[in-house]
């Protein structure tokens, strides 16, 4: 057990699995959406649900309560305002490494007929076709929309920021994940060297708990604040966080994608929103399109916000003829790769 934790790994993983799927089974039995569940809590509630080990020196349970405390004021107008306009989201369909110049261009046209201002390209297979391709995107999207930079862990810190002060003429809100995402003090140096550019740095889709989010808080690692809703211990874990970034004035702006972190995503960042943030300033939350056919509520967008979920749960639930189809090993689709020679049916241990 210690080898795997603690709280990081795969038993992090399956907590926060059983974890969600608690707070999505006592918002089913209050026949409320997660985001209301949350919002209608009291701020002693919500601070009771949170483990503040380890937190002390940057959040204390006290200094929690007050910033729910203060958000009270204005409350129930913020909740009227996101159901009717919806959470700002950007698309990284878009702008995946492997399209080609014409697709590129098809889905920036696409999207922006859709309605989206923001986007979102990933960089870092080669400077010359970043610069190519960043080139086409703001040719297609313009120069007052919503452009970051997605780097999924590929440099070295002297290397990210080399490559960032050239990719700085095409206006990149953010770099994403510029170097391994343990890497607390790289992230800082890099923001250090990018601020005169007037980029910032965005990760924690792969920040295992509190304590990492709490250390690139503390040592300004990051300055948009990207929670995953599964990667830590559930939800929880995740208010923690949130309140964290608060107190450090740090935007939240979760790790979203298509299967069913969107669906997740959404109720954070709503109830962010409401209670602890009280502000939209540069925040936007994640939108993958794609596999959201396998959920009985998947997230939909409309020009580009995300539209308030009203369904009673978490929204991640999937369809049952999707779970009996992807089964493994005995799922039609899985039978149908087997058969086919794709993959194996089993798998051989060694050692």
């Amino acid at each position: 057990m210690v080898k795997l934790g603690p709280e990081k790994g795969v038993i992090h993983l399956a907590l926060a699995a059983v974890v969600n799927a608690l707070w999505d089974l006592w918002a089913k039995m209050e026949n409320k959406p997660l985001w209301k569940l949350l919002t209608d809590m009291s701020p002693e509630q919500l601070v009771s649900v949170i483990d503040f080990s380890y937190l002390s020196d940057a959040l204390t349970k006290e200094e929690a309560l007050d910033i729910l405390q203060k958000n009270l004021s204005g409350k129930k107008e913020r909740e009227e305002e996101i159901i009717a306009k919806g959470y700002p989201s950007y698309t990284t369909s878009a702008g995946w490494i492997g399209y080609t110049d014409s697709q590129l261009q098809e889905l920036c046209q696409k999207y922006l007929k859709a309605g989206w201002t923001r986007f979102k390209m990933k960089v870092g297979s080669n400077l010359d076709d970043d610069m190519r391709r960043a080139e086409i995107i703001r040719s297609e999207i313009g120069w007052d929309n919503f452009l970051a930079m997605d780097a999924n862990q590929c440099w070295e810190v002297e290397e990210a920021v080399y490559y960032m002060k050239r990719l700085a003429k095409f206006k990149p809100v953010w770099i994403e994940e510029p170097t391994s995402p343990d890497d607390v003090l790289g992230h800082a140096e890099i923001s250090k060297k990018l601020e005169p550019y007037g980029i910032g740095v965005a990760t924690g889709e792969h920040c295992q708990n509190r304590v990492i989010f709490k250390q690139f808080l503390q040592a300004k690692g990051l300055q948009f604040c990207q929670i995953d809703s599964c990667r830590m211990g559930g939800l929880n874990e995740v208010l923690s966080v949130l309140l964290m970034a608060a107190k450090f004035g740090v935007p939240v702006c979760p790790h979203g994608g298509g299967v069913g972190l969107c669906e997740y995503i959404q109720h954070i960042s709503i109830f962010d929103y409401i209670c602890v943030s009280a502000s939209l300033e540069n925040r936007v939350t994640e939108f993958a399109d794609h596999l959201h056919e396998h959920f009985v509520h998947p997230a939909v967008t409309e020009n580009g916000s995300y539209k308030v979920p009203m369904s009673p749960g978490y929204s991640a639930e999937m369809k049952k003829e999707s779970l009996d189809a992807y089964e493994y090993p005995n799922g039609s689709e899985w039978k149908k790769l087997i058969k086919n020679g794709l993959f194996e049916d089993k798998v051989e241990m060694s050692g």
